[in-house]
């Protein structure tokens, strides 16, 4: 036995990470933090064994009913689901968390969401607090381009930012009696006045107490509790050409983050798993860096520190340098082979996620950390893919065991929900009165909860399109009663109410005219796939009120749960479906498909933006492979579609895939040996395993073949298609 991995069976890179990295510097060694993990391992292990039998268990239920009564009706769906104990009966839950930071209880503003694989897009997010309006506009189809920029700066976009930033100060901090292309000059006049030079005279904000502070060559305004300062620098050229010396508008834009260990990463070994988590250590502690090239130079990329202003008063305060740091740990049903048992069994991959999320945020605890994260002492953990309320009870208590083992104090690790698997959505308000005292986060998010309605009602019959999905009864009902339950249980002013991602990274205009829905349902925070994202949805929250809208919410009636029991199905099995339609769906979904998974198992990037078939770039992770491989697979289990003809698709978007793909270094295209090919043959492993893959999950047939594929470094073609063919995993 090894003491010092209390018997673990442990990978040699994650042994060392912990021992010379995650608790240097604390009073915790290794032997004692081992010793944590088998126990906690030990403690949890046949309680989530016996909630994952009950998933199944519920799911073979569902099966049998809807083969004998398809689709149903409402009322009698709603009777069996409560006879078998799927439906729980309607709680009123209230929450009452303490220690929670303004970010999450106060502040409504984007949410930026990022792999923990990947040190400089992490610092990216983390110092994404603030961003520049100006880049923005000019780097984007915010704006219109009506000419071909020169190189460098081209200042006729400049003006027509400058223009545009004029006229988005109008609408959300307006002047009395002019307008702000008039200004000429910003100058505070005493500590509490903002006092705005004209080209026909002095005035100020129509609303003085906007103004809240200024800094050295800066004018810090606030609305909705989002902050701008116009930064004035008439030495540059952008501060030269515009009319009052105004350099650039930066905004408060990505309140908070989410470090990911969860569907945005690749992470199938004790390597990998190090990687993600050093990025969340060295976020902790405040020194991480990342080194790069950028356009021929060495960059170095550190985190960004406060920012101190004279506020209105007269006194100096300090806001925020960075995004407020949450990380995402795994679900339940993952294990590690990177840490085993004694008896050679996997270990809970969610048990040792709790523990370094929460070792790595005590550095910080205890004062060790270069900047502070959390100014509450509180550390966010938003838990995934739980189903119903006895699965909250798990994490819950996971996280309270934690605590006991480092002696924090309770409640000091808080929880959000992601609102992503039916059994959750349709018992929310029991889901939420488990954690009621350390929840700070409920979400919804179209594809992981459309994978999974497609998967609970797979038996039920054909379901509509991926895209149709977006205008069934289910999903317009789940993103209501999402912000009805939380409001009712007392979000508003303690937790965040999120939705979920903006997912073309590049269409910032349609982003701009269509995300704007989110603060007006009454979600104080949503995704954003960038931090320039951020900054420009960072608009839409100083546009509405979202904590007035909430008031206003509250009082509406609940949307009714017996609504989110409608499965999403084609009239008459389908058989009216156009073969036009038919051939686009699974071209589309295919495509989707092997141009994440290509990327995923090739590659190890867990998080893409991939050209569809018209080559639009998407956001992909592991939740739009969820919704894609169980759209086919729903269709090839009830014969809408054939396995040739699955097959002969996949086939053809393979080529396209690599002729996507073609420069991208380090790329193995597929097309020439599909046998061999570890991404193809994954790719078919989640359709044609999707209607038994429990819960319709991706993890298992991703880890696998990725696997496989790390195994064989530069390809030994006949050992791989061997180990595909025989179903073994090569020899390094």
């Amino acid at each position: 036995m090894n003491d010092e991995t209390a018997g673990l069976q442990v990978d040699p890179a994650l042994r060392a990470f912990v021992a010379d990295e995650l608790l240097d510097g604390l009073d915790l060694e290794p032997a004692r933090f081992w010793s944590t993990v088998a126990g906690l391992h030990e403690q949890f292990a046949g309680r989530v064994e016996e909630l994952l039998r009950r998933r199944d268990e519920l799911q073979q239920q569902i099966d049998a009913w809807h083969r004998d009564h398809g689709a149903g009706d409402v009322e009698t769906l709603e009777a069996f689901l409560t006879e078998i104990g799927y439906l729980l009966p309607l709680e009123e839950p209230t929450v009452t968390v303490s220690r929670v930071d303004r970010e999450i209880a106060e502040v409504a503003g984007p949410q930026l969401v990022v792999p923990a694989t990947v040190p400089r897009y992490a610092l990216n997010a983390a110092n994404s607090r603030w961003g520049s309006l100006y880049d923005a506009l000019y780097g984007t189809d915010a704006l219109p381009t009506d000419h071909e920029l020169t190189p460098g700066y081209d200042e006729r976009r400049g003006a027509q930012v400058i223009a545009e930033a004029d006229r988005l100060l109008d609408r959300y901090f307006p002047l009395a009696g002019a307008g702000h292309a008039d200004v000429v000059a910003y100058r505070v006049s005493s500590p509490g006045e903002l006092a705005v030079d004209t080209r026909e005279g002095t005035t100020g904000l129509a609303d003085p107490t906007q103004f809240a502070g200024h800094r050295q060559g800066g004018v810090l305004l606030r609305r909705n509790g989002l902050h701008l300062e116009l930064v004035i620098d008439p030495s540059t050229r952008v501060g030269a050409q515009h009319h009052a010396g105004v350099s650039d508008v930066v905004l408060e834009s990505a309140v908070s983050t989410i470090v990911d260990l969860e569907d945005s990463v690749a992470t199938v070994d004790g390597p990998d798993k190090v990687t993600a988590y050093r990025t969340w250590l060295g976020l902790r502690t405040g020194r991480l860096t990342a080194t790069f090239d950028k356009g021929g130079r060495s960059v170095t990329r550190a985190i960004h520190g406060d920012r101190t202003y004279v506020g209105a008063d007269g006194d100096e305060y300090t806001l925020p340098g960075r995004s407020l740091l949450l990380v995402r740990n795994v679900g339940h049903h993952m294990r590690l082979d990177a840490v085993r048992t004694a008896a050679g069994d996997p270990l809970l991959e969610g048990v040792l996620d709790a523990l370094v999320s929460a070792v790595a945020a005590l550095h910080e605890l205890r004062g060790h950390a270069e900047y502070s994260n959390t100014r509450t002492g509180s550390v966010y953990i938003v838990k995934p893919k739980m189903h119903g309320p006895d699965e909250v009870s798990l994490s819950v208590d996971l996280l309270a065991a934690v605590e006991e083992a480092l002696g924090l104090e309770p409640t000091t690790l808080k929880i959000g929900i992601m609102d992503e698997e039916k059994r959750t959505s349709v018992n929310l308000e029991a889901c939420v009165a488990r954690a009621a005292d350390r929840v700070i986060f409920v979400n919804t998010g179209f594809l992981d909860r459309t994978g999974d309605e497609i998967h609970t009602d797979f038996e039920a019959g054909p379901v509509v399109g991926k895209d149709d999905q977006k205008s069934q009864t289910w999903l317009r009902t789940y993103e209501d009663r999402n912000v009805d339950v939380a409001l009712r249980a007392g979000f508003a002013g303690q937790a965040q109410i999120g939705k979920g991602m903006w997912a073309k990274p590049a269409a910032i205009r349609e982003m701009l005219d269509t995300k704007g829905g989110h603060p007006k349902a009454g979600a104080n925070t949503a995704w954003v796939p960038s931090p320039t994202a951020a900054t420009l949805h960072a608009l839409h929250y100083l546009e509405t009120d979202v904590h007035a809208v909430q008031e206003e919410l509250r009082r509406r009636p609940l949307a009714d749960r017996r609504d989110l029991l409608v499965p999403p199905v084609l009239p008459d099995g389908g058989a009216a479906l156009p073969e036009e339609q038919s051939r686009h769906e699974l071209e589309t979904n295919a495509q989707s498909i092997l141009g994440y998974v290509v990327r995923w198992v090739g590659l190890g990037i867990g998080c893409s933006t991939v050209p569809n078939l018209e080559g639009v770039g998407l956001m992909e992770d592991r939740a739009t492979l969820r919704i894609s491989s169980q759209q086919i697979a729903n269709w090839l289990h009830h014969g809408l579609v054939t396995e040739a003809q699955v097959r002969e698709t996949f086939a053809r978007m393979a080529a396209l895939v690599d002729d996507q793909n073609a420069d991208e270094p380090g790329y193995r295209p597929m097309s020439d040996d599909l046998e061999a090919s570890p991404s193809f043959q994954a790719a078919l492993d989640l359709v044609f395993s999707g209607r038994q893959e429990p819960n319709g999950y991706t993890e298992r047939a991703l880890t696998t073949w990725r696997q496989r594929a790390k195994a064989t470094p530069g390809g030994d073609e006949a050992q791989a298609r061997s180990a595909i063919l025989t179903d073994q995993a090569p020899t390094p």
